[in-house]
């Protein structure tokens, strides 16, 4: 199964920094378009909402909090900000006008990605969230959901009533589906608290989930294991009228 792949906006004044991470954030995957400052943005923004703006505070004209607030009067879309000030004065101000996060300069592209897939994990899953929310049944693969009674249904129409902790694990991969999902953040998400370190029950978990689904962890199709990164639901997920 493929996704489209999210549309990332760069703001800054400084071309060099523009053209590091266009390269490099489009070698991880990404869409990625820049602007040099407010006019540039404002102007792109007109035809096209990326997924995510990565705007940096110092800029000549409107600075990065001041693209911010104007944003956040209409615009929900997530924004990461960019600063050399080492001043917790700055990180909370951007925080406080809208920003999802904040990093300083200068930063290591790795950390900045981490903290976009970050951003994204939790904000992406939200058209999911509210096609599906508003549907008692959601469909995948050969099966369907009964939100409401906690229950699976077959292609035979046959029911399998699920336990809390399936149902919210099962709820997890069905808001993400062709999102690859960290250990770590099925077992926050699913259960309300961080993984205590080392811990692998949630893979227990997830086994047992495959076999609620008819399936085994060798030939899984519906939710593959992605070595070294966690797993994946591969279905395509519709709320069913």
């Amino acid at each position: 199964m493929t996704t489209t792949p999210a549309t990332l906006m760069v703001v800054d004044d400084d071309s060099e920094i523009r053209e590091l991470l266009a390269d490099y954030l489009g070698r991880h995957g990404y869409h990625v378009l820049t602007a040099d400052g407010a006019e540039s943005l404002y102007q792109q923004l007109v035809g096209q909402t990326p997924d995510l703006l990565i705007v940096d505070v110092m800029m000549p004209g409107d600075d990065g909090f001041t693209i911010c607030r104007e944003l956040r009067k209409t615009s929900d879309t997530p924004i990461i900000m960019l600063t050399a000030s080492a001043d917790d004065t700055d990180r909370i101000l951007g925080l406080e006008l809208g920003a999802d996060d904040y990093i300083g300069k200068p930063f290591n592209p790795r950390e900045l990605l981490a903290r976009i897939k970050a951003v994204l994990r939790r904000i992406r899953p939200a058209a999911t969230v509210a096609s599906t929310q508003a549907s008692r049944w959601v469909r995948f693969g050969d099966w369907r959901l009964d939100r409401m009674t906690r229950e699976l249904v077959d292609q035979a129409d046959i029911r399998t009533a699920l336990s809390g902790a399936d149902f919210q694990l099962l709820q997890v991969f069905l808001e993400r589906p062709g999102t690859v999902i960290t250990r770590d953040d099925l077992f926050t998400l699913s259960r309300g608290r961080d993984a205590p370190p080392l811990d692998r029950s949630i893979d227990v978990h997830v086994c047992r989930l495959r076999q609620r689904l008819g399936e085994d962890a060798q030939h899984s199709q519906l939710i593959r294991t992605v070595r070294g990164a966690g797993y994946v639901l591969t279905a395509r997920v519709e709320p069913v009228s």
